[in-house]
């Protein structure tokens, strides 16, 4: 496949969707099949912008593509991801992979049965910050991540785990490379009826800490993960896209001889980590090579934030029984 232009699809181009659409233009060893959605009027005007081909249905392009981005509602990745691996078609599907960790046991039996790549769309893997983070991290002890954001009704027909959260569970597992041995987890519903703030505490099997909150009715934007190391503490911003390092310098000390520390930023104004990822789908798909975030890795996320959101229901539902005992007694 290296020889020749890699035909794909996006199927759904809502929020997301429209910005896979975008990417995949502007890479010149691809040609764009067309778009799908089920939504006239916004299939209408997404072909009409941008001069491509529509489709009311993903069954009517199956077979006129080696791979498709799936930006579709969650609550049908499964079926749409089924359908095309089941073809042998490589798929890039927006987190969380399914709602269902039997479901997406399935879709990674069939791809491999097939011959199929799955990667799935943790954008933040390809934010230049977490790829710094990364490479300077050797010893960390504990990890804090913050990801907090104003109301929006888009992404609640999942909880706030599995539309924020989960960004911040793969980019953990990504540095820690250990089996959580404990989890436990807090959480309410504000205004949608599903989970809106969590916040959860990993212990992990040799040792490291991780501590995460996650909010869609702040009033405020921050999305940031510090970790912390016995001679630095590394906090990246996702949203600016910047990396602080503070550290012991080894040669001055203080006036009380204790060593002094160096602050070190470094910016990446100009990245593009959707654009990236994409990039990196295609070179996968047209070299034969494992994706960055794997199947398996989307399923390994998705597992601890399901554990998460069961912990924060089990919590909830103890602390609503504890009260009502008070009111009683009282």
């Amino acid at each position: 496949m290296n020889n020749k232009k890699l035909r794909v699809a996006v199927i759904g181009v809502g929020h997301l969707g429209k910005y896979h659409l975008e990417k995949y233009i502007s890479i010149p060893d691809v040609t764009l099949v067309g778009v799908v959605d089920i939504n006239p009027k916004r299939l209408k005007e997404i072909t009409a912008k941008h001069k491509v081909r529509g489709f009311k249905s993903h069954h009517d392009m199956i077979n006129l593509v080696d791979a498709v981005s799936i930006a579709v509602p969650t609550e049908v990745h499964f079926d749409v991801a089924m359908d095309f691996l089941t073809k042998g078609i490589h798929i890039l599907v927006e987190k969380p992979i399914t709602y269902d960790i039997s479901q997406a046991d399935i879709l990674l039996d069939k791809a491999k049965e097939t011959g199929a790549i799955v990667q799935v769309g943790l954008v933040e893997r390809f934010n230049p910050a977490v790829i710094k983070m990364k490479s300077l991290v050797k010893e960390p002890i504990f990890l804090e991540a913050h990801r907090m954001n104003n109301f929006t009704p888009r992404g609640t027909d999942v909880d706030v785990v599995l539309d924020l959260m989960i960004h911040d569970v793969d980019i953990v597992l990504d540095i820690v490379e250990s089996e959580p041995a404990d989890i436990h987890a807090v959480g309410m519903s504000v205004i949608t009826d599903k989970i809106d703030i969590a916040n959860a505490r990993l212990v992990f099997k040799n040792g490291i800490a991780a501590n995460l909150t996650a909010s869609r009715v702040s009033g405020k934007v921050l999305r940031k993960i510090r970790v912390f190391q016995p001679d630095s503490y590394i906090s990246a911003d996702y949203a600016k896209r910047r990396v602080t390092v503070v550290s012991h310098d080894k040669t001055r000390k203080d006036k009380f001889g204790f060593p002094k520390l160096t602050m070190e930023k470094v910016e990446f104004p100009d990245s593009d980590p959707l654009a990236d990822e994409i990039v990196s789908f295609v070179n996968s798909v047209k070299n034969g090579q494992e994706p960055v975030v794997s199947g398996y890795e989307g399923k390994k996320a998705l597992e601890i934030a399901l554990h998460i959101i069961d912990e924060i229901k089990s919590n909830s539902k103890e602390l609503n029984e504890k009260c009502l005992r008070k009111q009683f007694l009282l």
